[in-house]
């Protein structure tokens, strides 16, 4: 059995990521990948069983990247404002740092092969996520409200402000460049919003 070569395995990861997010998953193939990542397609199968497992743990990896970044030095017992302090500056710093990915995982969110990843990801996340919530609603924190309606208050702003950087503009064709500064002024009035 070959040594598993995993600068071979991240090259395999990053082409498959350029090529899903630039020509979708109707475009993808073993062999374009190979050739993409300068491979032969027996490579590629040393590592994934076939096109299927590939995009698998393709958005595996991605989402799991994804999760981590967001829950670094975040605690759930952190006070509600803290807590989303947290939140909000690693998923922007995520976001920022590695917008093919996030393009990508937005990508497979409307894909078939993302309920499967979803499963995982909703165990880790509700258990974090879930139990920062209810602490914060026990500790009066935090109103109570459908989890949509929580939801859209608490992370689109941010997600809004990123798209805004990420398009380079906002209305009008006005250049907008995502700051600690607007962002900390969204934040602050999300938690207005969102405090009892």
């Amino acid at each position: 059995m070959r040594t598993r070569d995993e600068n071979k395995v991240d090259l395999i990861y990053q082409k498959a990521i350029e090529m899903i997010v630039k020509e979708g998953l109707d475009g993808f193939g073993v062999n374009k990948l190979a050739k993409a990542a300068g491979v032969s397609p027996a490579t590629i199968y040393i590592y994934y069983k076939d096109r299927e497992d590939l995009i698998m743990q393709v958005t595996l990896r991605a989402t799991n990247h994804m999760m981590e970044e967001s829950m670094r030095d975040f605690d759930p017992e952190m006070s509600f404002e803290e807590g989303m302090k947290v939140q909000w500056r690693n998923r922007a710093k995520y976001f920022l740092e590695y917008p093919l990915e996030t393009e990508f995982i937005e990508k497979m969110r409307y894909s078939r092969h993302y309920d499967k990843v979803f499963e995982q990801l909703h165990k880790i996340f509700k258990e974090t996520m879930g139990r920062f919530h209810h602490n914060a609603l026990n500790r009066k924190e935090l109103l109570k409200l459908p989890f949509e309606v929580f939801w859209s208050v608490a992370f689109a702003p941010l997600y809004q402000l990123i798209k805004f950087h990420t398009q380079e503009g906002s209305w009008g064709h006005k250049k907008y460049t995502f700051s600690d500064e607007s962002m900390q002024q969204t934040l602050s009035l999300v938690l207005k919003a969102l405090k009892p």
